[in-house]
């Protein structure tokens, strides 16, 4: 899995192919991250379609929307993904969220992605916006370990203990929203990003002759983090992935580190329950 990668919320689906195959045709990204929730998985697929990359040196991840937990439910929505991208198979499907209240539907759901992975139509499997006593619950039915957990994470939210705990286990952690994001963040108040005009970044970023949202995501690259930042502006799209020419140095990022707030700006896992299952 690279650890850079595209990820496409909030951008509709005629835009969504036009900035996946600039993505991987002129800004060389390898990792495209989607979710059925985005409406946007045709046109992730058109613009691979469209773009010179071979299928096989792209990765693609998508995410099972909160509606259809439950064996039945799963089964029918990852064909419909991958019906919908044009594929035969995902290199990493995820549970979207855990939900509140549906614990045994979420083992029953986990049990099924086990078994959309042993049927080749997933090469891994994972979660989104699990706490550790989620991922308790699925270790007590299952010794399949999840191979990503991808939450919200960036500067002001830095989720050291969950990192820690995923990283015991083996699990990777991805980031959505690691520039901080704008608007409204699944669920969150609406909010201006108050990363991208920080001034202690703003230092940082004047140092190396950078930006500020590249030096946010070097800052995840160094810490071991998977990152998805997201645009869909071309320049935006273009100017994320050259981050590989500079590296942040200790004190950089013990800056960077000090800036935790514990803020989030998307709903907590355990207070969100939109479009879960009726029973």
């Amino acid at each position: 899995m690279p650890q850079l990668g595209l990820g496409v919320w909030q951008a509709d689906d005629e835009e969504t192919e036009e900035i996946v195959r600039f993505a991987l045709d002129d800004a060389g990204y390898r990792s495209i991250d989607t979710a059925t929730d985005y409406g946007n998985e045709a046109g992730v697929g058109r613009g691979l379609a469209a773009s010179g990359v071979d299928r096989d040196d792209v990765f693609i991840t998508t995410k099972l929307w909160n509606a259809e937990h439950g064996r039945v439910n799963t089964l029918a929505a990852v064909d419909t993904s991958l019906s919908l991208l044009g594929l035969d198979h995902l290199d990493l499907y995820l549970i979207h969220w855990p939900l509140v209240g549906h614990e045994e539907r979420l083992v029953e759901t986990w049990a099924t992605m086990i078994e959309i992975q042993g049927a080749g139509k997933a090469r891994s499997i994972g979660v989104s916006n699990f706490e550790p006593h989620h991922l308790d619950l699925l270790a007590a039915h299952t010794d399949v370990v999840p191979a990503v957990n991808q939450v919200e994470l960036h500067p002001l939210l830095q989720q050291r203990e969950l990192r820690s705990y995923c990283a015991e286990r083996g699990i990777t952690v991805e980031a959505w929203s690691p520039l901080g994001g704008s608007g409204r963040g699944w669920g969150g108040e609406p909010h201006t990003n108050q990363l991208l005009g920080n001034p202690t970044l703003a230092v940082i970023a004047e140092k190396h002759g950078k930006s500020i949202a590249q030096v946010i995501i070097r800052w995840h690259l160094q810490s071991g983090i998977v990152v998805i930042p997201k645009s869909s502006r071309t320049a935006r799209v273009a100017q994320n992935a050259e981050v590989f020419d500079f590296a942040l140095d200790d004190e950089d990022m013990a800056v960077i580190n000090g800036l935790d707030a514990g803020r989030r700006f998307g709903a907590h896992p355990d207070e969100l329950n939109f479009g879960a299952p009726a029973s």
